[in-house]
């Protein structure tokens, strides 16, 4: 094992001691841990490879959101337009500066992750009418 010196905040170096000691582990142990658990999750691919132009990113909220690669455009944006204000593909590609390649891609991506997205649709939803 190489050692590796680190310098911790000192409010991090107490917080994250008194993690440790509540798992009855060295401070040592922790960060490793801690470390193994961050890599091991930014190591996990959560794209699907049969859409290659959509990507997930972190939401506000810690929630992984699928966006079209290199827009920003959440999916169930483009899902919305279609699905609740009946826009064509060629409407939704107007509106929000895309392809139609890239709208096509999204509308399948929706119909391949319907229960997802629809969930994600129906949450922000409630949240809005909810802070209305």
């Amino acid at each position: 094992m190489t050692s590796f010196p680190v310098n911790l905040p000192t409010q991090l170096q107490q917080e994250a001691q008194r993690w440790a000691t509540n798992q009855g582990i060295s401070l040592e142990q922790f960060i490793i841990w801690a470390i193994a658990e961050k890599v091991g999750t930014l190591s996990q691919t959560v794209d699907d490879p049969q859409f290659p132009g959509i990507t997930y990113r972190c939401g506000a909220s810690g929630t992984r959101v699928p966006i079209l690669l290199g827009t920003g455009l959440r999916v169930q944006s483009v899902a919305i337009a279609s699905q609740q204000w009946g826009l064509s593909i060629s409407q939704i590609a107007a509106e929000y500066n895309l392809s139609e390649a890239q709208v096509n891609e999204a509308l399948a991506f929706y119909t391949a992750h319907r229960q997802e997205i629809d969930r994600a649709i129906a949450a922000e939803q409630a949240f809005e009418s909810y802070n209305v």
